[in-house]
């Protein structure tokens, strides 16, 4: 049985034992004459989260452990049977097994097909013993603790209690998910280091990661100057929030001040799908649309415009994050407290004098959030700027020309059949340290301006 269907016969059981345990404390608070503890849906959330939890963690060990057993069963098999295997030949014939295992591929070698079929087998084996083990947990639990609910216990207080450990335990994951993230980061970095000089990619005015298959090449070592590549992506990153911000905003004010139920209830929701739309579809649009276009415009004009232009894809990126922009900004203006809006009108101000000098001021620190967002939409944004800006590394705030960003070159740096311990590969983790330590300054004076602010309209 597959790991989603367990799942959901596990949330089935939980739910059963919910209406169970809910239904049961129903009855015995009504029949008891002491004041209960806590409500008779507080005894079904506990018998819910008992149910749920531990048959949920059970199948994570199961799916996460299982299979590695499974491997390292076959791998001894397989060193057994050959002694003289190293250890990246025996992976490789356990890839095999396996991908015949699952059908993948097929093979005439007898002994490589009759371990397959004991792999199927075995893991057949896990899946049922694994099944069993979680349906078994969860109706035990949810059997014991349904039938025998204790009205004077609080309930509430102890589901609580779990919610709390539970928050706890996620703000913790995504700590050492995000530190995990940036040690993996600084790792590849220090290496890539290692290689090239840290002051020379830092400030090294020429971008060309092209390691020649010979030495007596021409490019022999690649240039690693960041600063061609970084400056494209702050340009094509600025004509997109020139294009996004004003539009943006202006759109929100006016779905949140000016128009009417009717008209909001159908501009909003239009605003929303745009968001959705692939950026592969952006992409498209322009380079087909937009770029010629800028183009033709800028031949009439007498301008020499590139085929692929910074500000083709720094225009379209632009309408991509229009959405973005649009939708939060509508939504923090809306939180502003009427009572504002009331006091500054009663006070003689005009409607565009009470947005400009009392809405705005007080829904800013959220339009920071939402302008920020935005801002790290257009730093990561890949697509567009593949097919409408091309890959060329120039150092130029001139978009007009072609350019190339930050994650572009990761993207192509990364993909291909290089080995990762090249200069050349860990030259994208070095950009991407650069990427994060950008952002990261946006991100502090963003708030720093954002608090400075929000305090002086305090």
């Amino acid at each position: 049985m597959s790991f989603s269907i367990l799942l959901l016969l596990i949330i089935a059981f939980s739910l059963c034992s919910f209406f169970f345990s809910s239904s049961s404390a129903f009855k015995k608070i009504k029949a008891s004459t002491t004041k209960p503890s806590a409500l008779p849906k507080h005894y079904g959330q506990y018998s819910f989260v008992w149910t749920l939890f531990p048959a949920f963690l059970l199948l994570l060990v199961f799916t996460i452990i299982g299979p590695i057993y499974i491997d390292h069963f076959f791998k001894q098999q397989i060193a057994i049977s050959d002694s003289n295997l190293n250890e990246a030949k025996i992976e490789l014939i356990l890839a095999k097994i396996k991908n015949i295992a699952f059908g993948a591929i097929s093979s005439d070698e007898i002994a490589v097909i009759k371990l397959s079929e004991e792999y199927n087998k075995t893991l057949s084996k896990l899946n049922l013993f694994r099944t069993l083990a979680v349906l078994l947990l969860s109706s035990i639990i949810g059997i014991i603790i349904s039938t025998n609910i204790n009205v004077s216990k609080n309930s509430r207080i102890r589901v609580e209690k779990f919610l709390r450990i539970l928050f706890f335990v996620s703000a913790v994951i995504a700590i050492f998910t995000t530190i995990g993230i940036v040690i993996s980061l600084l790792y590849e970095s220090i290496r890539f280091f290692s290689l090239y000089p840290f002051f020379d990619f830092l400030f090294g005015l020429h971008w060309a990661p092209n390691i020649a298959i010979r030495s007596d090449q021409v490019a022999a070592q690649g240039s690693f100057g960041m600063l061609p590549v970084l400056l494209g992506t702050i340009l094509v990153a600025l004509i997109a929030m020139l294009v996004a911000l004003p539009i943006g905003l202006f759109t929100a004010i006016y779905l949140a001040e000016f128009a009417s139920k009717r008209v909001r209830d159908l501009l909003k929701p239009t605003l929303e799908v745009l968001a959705g739309i692939p950026t592969v579809v952006y992409g498209y649009f322009a380079a087909l649309t937009a770029a010629p276009f800028i183009r033709d415009i800028g031949i009439k004009l007498g301008l020499d415009v590139s085929s692929e232009s910074a500000l083709a894809a720094g225009a379209v990126m632009g309408i991509m994050i229009i959405p973005f922009i649009s939708s939060l900004s509508d939504d923090i203006i809306n939180s502003v407290p009427q009572s504002l809006r009331d006091g500054s009108l009663g006070l003689g101000a005009t409607k565009a004098e009470t947005i400009l000098k009392v809405v705005l001021p007080a829904a800013f620190p959220g339009l920071v959030g939402a302008f920020l967002l935005a801002i790290s939409r257009a730093i990561g944004e890949t697509m567009i700027v593949v097919m409408a800006a091309g890959l060329t590394a120039n150092l130029t705030i001139n978009p007009l020309e072609t350019v190339t960003t930050v994650t572009v070159q990761i993207v192509s740096l990364l993909t291909g059949d290089t080995e990762f311990d090249d200069i050349k590969t860990l030259s994208a983790f070095g950009l991407g340290l650069a990427l994060f330590a950008f952002t990261l300054i946006l991100n502090v004076i963003a708030l720093i301006v954002s608090r400075k602010l929000s305090e002086q309209y305090e």
